[in-house]
């Protein structure tokens, strides 16, 4: 299995502003996120994103089929008016929560016709999560983040390739949201090694970096 990791950041690293605007990319360069939704199997983010975002996760821009969404939440918190599960019924939705989600959550959940997974007790277990999916046929996985899922992602060797790119601002502040958050390792030399694949200068201004993520043996 497969496993991508895309991003849109400014040149000092946030993804989104410390008031949650997270509105980076360019038109140009949401219509190749669809695209890339389009080639995946499935679409992976975290319920910080669903709540600051409301996020379809379609290929609305471009002709393709829609992903499988997958929901890591851990609490079973997605709320019942989102776009993910107002739309659960017509898209394939999976909600990954844990044992220490409420059952009344749950069963609302599934009562928008959302698949609800239990993975880990009061985390999600994300290698118990992709193992699941893996063994539900899905061989490509896109995760969207955010920030704190990312350095999961990450942290737990699960990605294979990064996919960054980066506009041409820099919006400061402590606050806003980093490409990767977590508790970060307390060395350089412990960090995730990447070796660059390729790079892209768009007219927009925006460059897409695309990084190979170098697993140790």
């Amino acid at each position: 299995m497969k496993v991508i990791i895309n991003a849109a950041m400014t040149v000092d690293g946030k993804i989104s502003t410390a008031a949650g605007d997270s509105a980076i990319s360019s038109k140009q360069d949401l219509k190749r996120l669809h695209r890339l939704r389009a080639d995946c199997d499935a679409v992976v983010v975290g319920i910080s994103t669903v709540l600051a975002d409301d996020p379809l996760l379609t290929t609305r821009l471009v002709k393709g089929k829609n992903p499988t969404r997958v929901i890591m939440d851990s609490f079973g918190r997605i709320p019942s008016d989102s776009q993910i599960l107002k739309t659960a019924g017509s898209i394939k939705t999976l909600v990954f929560v844990t044992e220490k989600a409420a059952l009344q959550d749950v069963q609302r959940i599934l009562g928008c016709r959302a698949t609800v997974i239990v993975a880990g007790v009061d985390r999600v277990d994300l290698k118990a999560a992709f193992a699941c999916l893996k063994g539900m046929g899905i061989k490509k996985i896109l995760v969207e983040g955010g920030g704190e899922l990312n350095w999961s992602v990450l942290q737990q060797g699960l990605a294979d390739e990064l996919a960054v790119t980066v506009a041409p601002v820099i919006v400061g502040g402590r606050l806003a949201i980093t490409l990767v958050g977590g508790d970060g390792f307390e060395k350089v030399s412990k960090g995730v090694k990447l070796k660059l694949s390729r790079c892209q200068r768009k007219k927009t201004g925006e460059t897409i970096l695309f990084f190979k993520v170098i697993h140790s043996t």
